[in-house]
């Protein structure tokens, strides 16, 4: 009974990862799967999976091969019901089901599906984190790690030995010199560590729909590169002729008005970097969003300068999305395209919609860096 309970439960699950693939562009456009549910799972509303079977019939239904008509005769187009007309019915309507789904197995779907090559990371032989492996047995120890068969083991040898053992009453009280307990060595392991710094123009033209966007776009960065590396942390900045750091809410919730001076972001992001992320160790991602508008053509150059000499230098790649904005002229991307067009370094993207966001994602993550 057990193994057909698992082999029904891995065909559920073959069957739900099948239906996430076939539906991975409606679901990343709609944000459908940013519901969180704890540390390492979302869950994802889908309709009801029933597993196929047959049915008996009742074999009076009409329909091809049954019911009354002659070879040849037009089976006809049917009158189809539209949503909220005729009366109302007795048959329930689609249910939603939620499903759990682990991160990485939603980061498995998201690379087959956009065919994303794995990152190879800087810094596996600098940086080094420590495991606890349990390899041995000693005779001291906190209690915590007293090995119980072990210890067992030595007192019945003992009232053995000492003759003191019956084995019509086989009672064995071990004492301090029987006690075993697990001998724990440190073991050095490579380690690879990453943050993203995503930095998001805040101005006026900067609306809702456009900062959803950005919203979903960056779970799916987040999805990924956190399963590309064991360690990564997210630093969020915030600017429009100004910047400042904030959590991840506040960044995806504030709205300001006034002008807009990208360099601001730059130079934070750029002093982020030199303060606390040795770039021998760290493997840096910055991401930075906006419509486009930018306060001037002297701030566009200090941007040039800042990214050309600070920030592309310390980073595995820097990535610009520019979203559509019916109140951004959308410039920016042109100036980093006419500066960076020889440099595999510098990735844009332009985010039109909530439709263009999965092949976005594809532009931004696909050179494996």
């Amino acid at each position: 009974m057990s193994q057909r309970i698992d082999l029904d439960h891995r065909r559920f699950k073959q069957i739900v990862r099948g239906k996430i693939k076939e539906n991975l562009k409606k679901y990343i456009s709609h944000g459908e799967m940013i519901a969180r549910k704890g540390k390492d799972t979302v869950t994802i509303p889908m309709p009801r999976v029933d597993i196929p079977r047959f049915k008996h019939g009742s074999g009076q239904q009409g329909g091809v091969g049954q019911g009354e008509g002659e070879v040849g005769d037009s089976l006809g187009e049917g009158e189809e019901e539209q949503p909220g007309q005729g009366e109302a019915g007795d048959r329930p309507g689609e249910h939603m089901l939620e499903v759990e789904m682990s991160i990485d197995d939603l980061a498995a779907i998201l690379g087959e599906e956009l065919e994303l090559p794995n990152i190879e990371p800087k810094g596996n032989d600098v940086l080094k984190t420590t495991k606890e492996k349990y390899v041995g047995i000693r005779n001291v120890g906190p209690e915590s790690l007293r090995h119980f068969r072990r210890t067992f083991k030595e007192a019945l040898k003992r009232q053995i030995a000492a003759g003191t053992y019956d084995p019509e009453n086989p009672v064995i009280v071990p004492i301090r010199e029987d006690k075993r307990f697990r001998s724990a060595k440190s073991e050095p392991l490579p380690d690879s560590n990453a943050v993203i710094i995503y930095m998001m123009d805040v101005s006026g033209s900067m609306g809702d729909e456009q900062k959803e966007i950005v919203r979903i776009e960056s779970f799916w960065i987040d999805t990924w590169l956190r399963s590309q590396y064991e360690g990564i942390e997210s630093r969020y900045i915030i600017h429009d002729a100004v910047a400042k750091e904030v959590d991840r809410e506040t960044f995806f919730s504030t709205r300001e008005s006034g002008g807009t001076m990208i360099s601001s972001a730059y130079k934070l992001c750029s002093k982020m970097i030199e303060d606390d992320y040795p770039v021998s160790e760290w493997n840096i991602y910055p991401f930075h969003f906006s419509d486009g508008d930018n306060w001037s053509v002297d701030d566009t150059t200090s941007c040039v300068s800042l990214l050309r000499e600070k920030i592309i230098p310390s980073s595995n790649m820097f990535c610009y999305g520019q979203v559509e904005s019916p109140y951004g002229s959308g410039q920016f991307i042109k100036d980093l395209n006419d500066n960076f067009s020889d440099s595999s370094d510098v990735i844009t993207s332009e985010i039109k919609d909530k439709q263009a966001i999965m092949g976005s994602i594809k532009e931004f993550l696909g050179a494996g860096k």
